[in-house]
């Protein structure tokens, strides 16, 4: 183990005054696990709003003449037909197809881009995307300077409308606003997006005023409460958002996770992993992700292996859980192609034992 100090977000002094418990390390980060406790925090989500502290995450700005090339280079999905005020969903591959991350890219102006990266990723990326830099573009991270809270759930629209005057109806998904006002603090980017699989935003502020914005947010509604890594997870797995290092990772390509929506082998440019990518969808990817439904008792966890009704090793498990909305014991699951059709009986190694599962359709969840 590491002996570096856990890095802390501008809101870790906070965390005890509002009953953080089990703080963890998460990818070099100190973190509350929960707040009230995973499962209540998990349903307010889903009924009314939670709060999450995701300033963990990277923010690394690229700007210049070239920014859009380099990006589109970069860039699995298609950069080029980026609006202004408009965020896509994106994986970086390397060349064999595996995922060096998978992130979201802002288009804040014209040659001008936001990519909001995984946390354990920072600097892996950052060497990535210097290792193709071209001239005319600067590169910078910007991680140390701005903060990130995540208001999720059905009431989160009407709770971070009380502290500005912009109108977020009019924010579409996958659209944002810079420098929007909320309470007293200015240069807010607003985005409506997030990783639960509910409606709601992420705010990107400066760190000086993160506090003051957590503040702000929980004063202003009672039915707001902060959250934190336990809900986060369960909420995404039931939405079959992928996490990297689990659904995806540099041996795992976006197509085997499930996010080949992402990949966009006709745009007009090349792209790294292009080749790779193109050949793994024209044969069909050899390995999928799928949905797993335990019969027996037992949860699925990461790394579990997976086995056919005949005892032939055919994948693993990349996360699981006890599903607080299905209420049943559920994993995801790599798993060769063959074995990936609907209704398929399979075998879970839980410690000692084959627990009895099935493949059932994905997302376990999906909001109305």
């Amino acid at each position: 183990m590491s002996d570096k100090p856990l890095k802390q977000t501008p809101l870790f002094s906070l965390y005890q005054s509002y009953g953080a418990k089990k703080i963890i390390d998460y990818g070099g980060w100190a973190l509350p696990v929960h707040f009230s406790s995973i499962i209540d925090e998990h349903h307010a989500v889903r009924q009314k709003a939670g709060l999450f502290d995701v300033s963990h995450m990277g923010e690394i700005c690229i700007e210049g003449k070239a920014a859009e090339k380099l990006v589109n280079l970069l860039m699995t999905n298609d950069i080029t037909s980026l609006e202004i005020n408009q965020a896509r969903y994106t994986a970086m591959c390397y060349q064999d197809g595996g995922t060096v991350d998978d992130l979201l890219v802002y288009k804040l102006a014209d040659q001008k881009f936001l990519l909001v990266v995984n946390a354990a990723n920072i600097d892996k990326d950052l060497d990535w995307i210097h290792s193709h830099r071209m001239n005319d573009v600067t590169i910078t991270n910007l991680s140390e300077q701005i903060a990130q809270l995540a208001i999720q759930g059905p009431e989160a629209v009407n709770i971070l409308q009380k502290l500005t005057d912009t109108n977020l109806t009019e924010i579409k998904p996958f659209r944002f606003v810079q420098n929007v006002q909320l309470a007293d603090i200015t240069n807010v980017l607003v985005s409506r997006t997030g990783y639960t699989g509910e409606d709601g935003f992420e705010l990107y502020a400066p760190h000086q005023q993160a506090q003051v914005l957590w503040r702000e947010l929980l004063r202003a509604d009672d039915r707001l409460q902060p959250c934190g890594l336990g809900a986060r997870d369960t909420l995404r797995f039931e939405a079959k958002l992928a996490l990297y290092g689990q659904e995806l990772s540099s041996s795992i390509t976006p197509f085997e996770a499930g996010i080949g929506f992402t990949v966009k082998i006709d745009k007009s440019s090349d792209f790294i992993g292009k080749a790779a990518l193109t050949q793994e969808k024209q044969n069909q990817p050899a390995r999928k992700l799928v949905g797993l439904e335990i019969i027996d008792k037992g949860i699925p966890r990461h790394g579990y292996k997976v086995f056919s009704s005949s005892d032939q090793e055919i994948g693993f498990i990349t996360s699981g859980t006890h599903s607080p909305t299905i209420q049943k014991h559920l994993g995801l699951a790599l798993v060769q192609a063959e074995y990936a059709k609907l209704g398929t009986e399979v075998q879970v190694q839980i410690r000692s034992r084959l627990v009895n599962a099935v493949v059932v359709e994905t997302p376990f969840y999906k909001r109305k």
